[in-house]
């Protein structure tokens, strides 16, 4: 409980602190959101008109520790304002629109590549030598060194611009309305097999690799020589003693992956053309749009904090030396 506590306490105060940089990195960034959008206007407006539609974008002149308390304010409420480069649809309107997507790809891809990269790394690792270990590990590890987006292009050129195998953009037809109709799912599925495909391929290398080389380390340990004394089979041993204890570290990176899953498929999304947040946060830092910037970053944030946390609850249930802690 204590180790709980504990841990609570530290979120709550990273929480601050991210809220905090939030709001002040991109009101340091040069030029301001008013001379951005009002540049090909610039000589032409009076001042009041001018300030009329400051007023209206809700942009403010006050002090920066003036807007710091406005803003926690509004954070508290979940209010975060109106979009500047959208205006005037609020921000969490926005937001709404390629939430669900990004989820969706983020998801799907994480947790495919986790359960066949950490599998793949258990029978390499349970079968050294073997053709697991030796071609498909070197393999998968090769292709995790290119680019999201270079490999994105390679396979949107090849499987669906030149095969036609596969749609080449959007998350699904233009002809299908958004229904829980098969022809919808269906279409949806197949729009996400090259974006999801794409990101499984470039991350199942390391999910394997350090499996691999975390089960290693933990075959010589005294449990394993005494469940194999027991004669328990070697799946048991292997998936039940081996891989519960090595799979520790890569559920820590499995919950900070969750954090970054809206930001890490951002060129994904571009290359696809994908209605996902990675391309909305792509235009907030283009249009210094700071309320729609300044919500995803926090998204992300708390994302990877609320992750984190869910971790530290599962070390718990997972290590029986954490409750001692």
């Amino acid at each position: 409980m204590r180790f709980l506590v504990r841990r609570l306490g530290f979120y709550l105060v990273a929480a601050w602190g991210a809220v905090t940089l939030n709001f002040v990195l991109p009101h340091t960034m040069p030029g301001d959101p008013a001379t951005t959008m009002f540049a090909a206007f610039r000589g032409r407006l009076r001042p009041e008109q001018l300030k009329a539609i400051e007023q209206a974008y809700g942009l403010s002149h006050a002090p920066l520790w003036q807007q710091y308390f406005t803003y926690l304010g509004h954070v508290l409420r979940g209010d975060f304002g109106i979009s500047l480069s959208q205006f005037p649809a609020p921000v969490t309107t926005v937001i709404a629109t390629g939430l669900q997507w990004s989820i969706l790809l983020g998801l799907v891809s994480l947790i495919l590549g986790f359960l066949l990269g950490n599998l793949l790394g258990v029978i390499a690792a349970w079968r050294r030598g073997g053709w697991v270990d030796s071609m498909m590990q070197p393999l998968l590890i090769f292709i995790g060194s290119f680019p999201y987006f270079w490999l994105a292009m390679l396979l949107l050129f090849f499987l669906a611009f030149r095969l036609g195998w596969f749609p080449q953009n959007h998350a699904y037809s233009d002809y299908l309305a958004p229904s829980l109709s098969l022809d919808f799912v269906g279409s949806v599925l197949k729009h996400l097999i090259l974006p999801a495909g794409t990101i499984v391929l470039v991350s199942i290398g390391g999910w394997m690799l350090g499996m691999r080389n975390t089960i290693i380390g933990v075959l010589a340990e005294d449990y394993l020589i005494m469940a194999e004394a027991k004669g328990l089979p070697q799946w048991r041993i292997m998936l039940g003693y081996a891989a519960r204890n090595a799979l520790l570290p890569n559920v820590t990176a499995f919950g900070m992956s969750i954090g970054f899953i809206f930001s890490g498929q951002l060129l994904t999304e571009i290359v696809f053309s994908y209605p996902g947040l990675g391309y909305q946060l792509f235009q907030a830092v283009s249009n210094l749009d700071y309320p729609l910037m300044e919500t995803l970053f926090l998204m992300i944030t708390l994302g990877v904090l609320a992750a984190n946390l869910i971790v530290d609850l599962l070390y718990v249930r997972l290590d029986p030396r954490v409750r001692t802690a």
